[in-house]
């Protein structure tokens, strides 16, 4: 006889399971603790097999049955319904990961695997925040689709930030590449928008060269009242001419105050390659009074918040600025491009000039630069007289030139 509702409430719990049949192979089974499981027995290529079909009162007595009859339709097709709930379940499973690993989940994972200076960081951070994550952060990673990023990278790009475009799109790869690796996304679609977006225009950092106003600056720069270690900053700058986070993330280890020489490490530079600055007798007074304030720490410039930090990569830029010196005039990385121009103008060796700028346009090119002492005396005797140049301009004495005495 079928089951029925009255029926199944009266069933009480034996001191073993009971099995109260419903026909068809379904059943309820009233165990000892007092549940009452739904239960349907079939056979398929010759093997007996059980599904479950839920718990009593959840699941009612219709709907068992109803369960029952869409898993017979499956059994008819040669379907086996236990297989087919798994794979169910399964594609279920995977649908929830897809949808948890959204652009910004994936991005964040990554960002905090890269083991990378705390500025990179920041700006990678703030491009994912403020660009990507507000158009794409909310969607599957596997589901954003090349036209999809396209159309986040070029509203970028329209509100006239096509460097910022750029940088977006190599971050995003970057994110893509990753969620590829980790199993999180089939593809990298960066890949096909080569091309797509327009090409930044070459940004050159503003650097006065004309003597007369170099002279200026110095001076302003030598009536500087703000703290020693950015003071200090400021008139070390034009001395050595460094990259601005060359500069900043100087370390006292580093700088062989007697012998007059700053030993930069591979490591820290912009093409991996260990870098000599000489430094000319005034750029070693600087540091000895600079000594007196940082040389208990570890870096030669230290944040104002925390010795344990280099100071930020603003504070240069930001002290020209208080010096009435806009963007557009002159940078911290403006002292690289004033002493190429006016030592080439001057008539030094270019090669002698490269070498002490640290530069290098190809690998063969960085090939010849792999000893950090080359052209070393005749650098020495370059930075040295520039130096001297430079107290002539701040001195507001006579604009002259001077040049290698080579030999």
């Amino acid at each position: 006889m079928p089951l029925s509702d009255v029926a199944i409430r009266k069933a009480k719990p034996d001191a073993k399971p009971v099995k109260l049949a419903d026909g068809a192979g379904v059943y309820l089974l009233l165990n000892p603790t007092g549940s009452k499981l739904w239960r349907w027995k079939y056979r398929i290529a010759g093997k007996e097999k059980l599904l479950a079909l839920g718990a009593y009162p959840e699941v009612s007595l219709v709907d068992a049955r109803d369960a029952c009859t869409d898993a017979r339709r499956l059994l008819a097709k040669g379907i086996d319904p236990s297989a087919a709930r798994k794979e169910a379940k399964q594609a279920r499973a995977e649908a929830a990961a897809v949808a948890a690993d959204t652009f910004e989940a994936v991005a964040r994972e990554w960002m905090e695997r890269q083991d990378v200076a705390e500025v990179t960081a920041n700006k990678t951070r703030w491009l994912m925040e403020s660009f990507l994550f507000p158009e794409i952060g909310s969607r599957p990673i596997a589901e954003i689709s090349p036209r999809e990023l396209l159309v986040a990278l070029r509203k970028i790009e329209e509100s006239g930030k096509l460097e910022t475009a750029r940088r977006a799109k190599i971050k995003a790869g970057q994110v893509f590449r990753y969620a590829v690796l980790e199993g999180k996304a089939e593809t990298d679609p960066t890949a096909t928008l080569r091309g797509a977006l327009k090409a930044p225009r070459n940004r050159h950092h503003a650097a006065i060269t004309d003597p007369a106003r170099m002279g200026e600056l110095l001076r302003a720069i030598e009536g500087f009242s703000g703290q020693p270690a950015t003071h200090a900053a400021l008139r070390l700058a034009p001395l050595v001419f460094v990259r601005p986070g060359e500069l900043r993330q100087a370390e006292w280890a580093e700088i062989d105050l007697e012998g007059g020489m700053w030993r930069i490490p591979a490591e820290r530079m912009k093409m991996k390659a260990a870098h000599l600055v000489p430094l000319s007798t005034q750029a070693v007074a600087i540091l000895r009074d600079l000594h007196a304030f940082t040389g208990y720490v570890r870096y030669v410039f230290p944040s104002l918040r925390t010795a344990s930090r280099p100071m930020s990569e603003n504070t240069v830029n930001a002290a020209l600025r208080r010096l009435g010196y806009s963007g557009d005039e002159m940078t911290g990385h403006g002292f690289r491009s004033m002493a190429a121009t006016r030592l080439n103008e001057m008539g030094w060796n270019p090669d002698a000039i490269e070498r002490q700028l640290a530069h290098a346009e190809s690998n063969k090119v960085r090939e010849a630069y792999t000893h950090a002492a080359q052209y070393l005396e005749e650098r020495t005797r370059m930075m040295q007289a520039w130096a001297d140049y430079l107290d002539n301009l701040r001195a507001g004495g006579q604009v002259l030139a001077f040049k290698s005495k080579a030999g």
